[in-house]
């Protein structure tokens, strides 16, 4: 097993590595909720978060997680909210360090209609997944496309229902269990509704990047309070992927270590539509034409929602991860950094410029830790080398800076709390752990430590519901009957 001090030595010779060989290439990286003016409007197409990471119950594979539909209302009936069937979900894996996927898992939905005399999503209860009260439901493929080749993995899936509440689907966490399937090769395979794991404070950050327990300290104070996680209470939906590491590799072995040269691996998820759409008039409104078109694309959080600006969004969505460099000057002078500044006084400022921290750490990864290499692009780096630190929703929220290094940045787990990490990193807050290090070779202005940076977080430390510690690991989706949402530091 790997040791936190054998762990913070690597990073500090990667780092010197990195430095001895000029400035650190970088990247984009990309973002959470309805982050693109285009993509908003597009609720079924649009990403809203990716995770990967190495699967504490089962090491010898990866597991992708994938959201889609952003902020769902549970009570959100008669028409509750799906995948969409012209819409093409794809979850992507880069094993050469080039930003372009080298394995694809492509996933098609078609829904039904089985009663089309009444308005009713249900018209009893559906207490299995086959159970004929179930008016709607949906089915989807798997294919695996590598070298582009594309293989079916399997057809006609069912996802499970949406919780609709305790007369309409009571005992819901058994159709959600039964909706877990296996495929060939021993990969496992799950889409539906399900709880969002990502927890924020949305409504504070986005007003005027407030930060509820550091009110006091803001430009425009208010009283400190804690934290109110404002995705709690909604659903999202969420394809999960576990496929064994050997089959993600470029040699198709499993790593013999974290330091095997083939043990890193990029991921990123995207959405695509048809080039053209045709409404018609009559019963069938909508026929779909055309090559298949990139509407969006994920990978690192939070990137694209608060660091490439609005004139720039759209576009990051629509292209390929190898294209990034584009975008690379908004990461080496990223606003946040800036905003931190200027609303804050009572931190220490952060450089506004020349941020090759955040290059070597969050853009291309750590070389000895997560590095795929010298290409911009926007992917979740995870060396499948370092094992988990523990069952999932266990891990340490705080990732690498709290010396977890089976967490944020390499990979993503649900548990991670990635809008703190970003936060202390975009402010040179990186805590005692890694701040000695980045700060050792200039990054930062030398101190990479700063207080009260190295607190900086918006008060919510965990999701509102619980996640599973066995596939599909995600949390059971809230039911609409309930009704509730956000709650103080992250509970409801």
């Amino acid at each position: 097993m790997w040791r936190v001090g054998a762990l913070v030595l690597l990073v500090a010779a990667a780092l010197a590595v990195a430095l001895t060989r000029g400035p650190t290439p970088q990247s984009g990286t990309a973002s959470s909720h309805r982050e693109a003016p285009l993509i908003s409007e597009d609720p079924a197409a649009d990403n809203t978060d990716v995770y990967a990471f190495v699967s504490p119950d089962r090491p010898d594979t990866v597991t992708i997680v994938a959201n889609y539909i952003p902020l769902e209302e549970p009570a959100g009936g008669p028409n509750f909210n799906a995948f969409a069937d012209d819409v093409r979900y794809e979850l992507k894996v880069d094993n050469t360090g080039d930003g372009e996927e080298d394995v694809t898992y492509r996933f098609r939905f078609r829904t039904e209609t089985r009663n089309g005399n009444t308005f009713l999503y249900n018209t009893g209860p559906i207490e299995t997944l086959s159970d004929t009260d179930w008016n709607r439901p949906q089915f989807y493929s798997v294919k695996r496309v590598e070298s582009g080749r594309a293989t079916v993995l399997a057809r006609n899936l069912p996802t499970p229902p949406v919780n609709i509440g305790p007369r309409s689907t009571p005992g819901y966490g058994s159709l959600m269990a039964a909706a877990v399937n296996e495929l060939p090769g021993g990969i496992k395979v799950w889409a539906g509704q399900s709880d969002d794991p990502f927890y924020v404070d949305l409504g504070s950050v986005f007003d005027l990047a407030g930060l509820r327990p550091f009110n006091p300290a803001h430009v425009l104070p208010l009283p400190a309070e804690e934290g109110v996680d404002g995705v709690g209470g909604f659903n999202t939906h969420a394809i999960v992927l576990q496929v064994p590491i050997a089959q993600l590799t470029r040699d198709k072995e499993m790593p013999t270590g974290a330091d095997d040269p083939e043990a890193v691996i990029g991921v990123y998820a995207s959405a695509s539509r048809r080039r053209i759409q045709v409404l018609n008039v009559g019963k069938d409104l909508q026929r779909d034409r055309g090559p298949w078109v990139q509407v969006s694309r994920l990978a690192e959080p939070l990137i694209n929602e608060v660091v490439i600006p609005l004139a720039d969004k759209d576009e990051w969505n629509a292209q390929d991860p190898e294209g990034d460099s584009e975008f690379a000057r908004y990461y080496t002078s990223p606003e946040v950094t800036r905003l931190e500044n200027g609303l804050y006084p009572v931190l220490d400022d952060a450089p506004e410029t020349g941020r090759g921290d955040l290059a070597a750490i969050l853009l291309t990864g750590v070389p000895g830790v997560n590095f795929t290499g010298e290409t911009q692009a926007d992917l979740i780096r995870l060396n499948t080398g370092i094992p988990p630190s523990g069952a999932v929703g266990t891990g340490n929220r705080l990732g690498l800076l709290a010396g977890d290094f089976a967490g944020f940045p390499n990979g993503r787990r649900l548990e991670d709390d990635v809008v703190d990490i970003d936060l202390r990193a975009f402010a040179c807050g990186y805590g005692p752990i890694v701040g000695p290090i980045i700060e050792s070779f200039g990054f930062c202005g030398g101190n990479a430590n700063r207080t009260p940076n190295n607190l900086l977080g918006d008060g919510v430390d965990e999701n509102d519901r619980p996640l599973h510690v066995t596939f599909p690991y995600v949390g059971e989706p809230h039911q609409g009957y309930e009704h509730v949402h956000h709650g103080p530091a992250g509970g409801v």
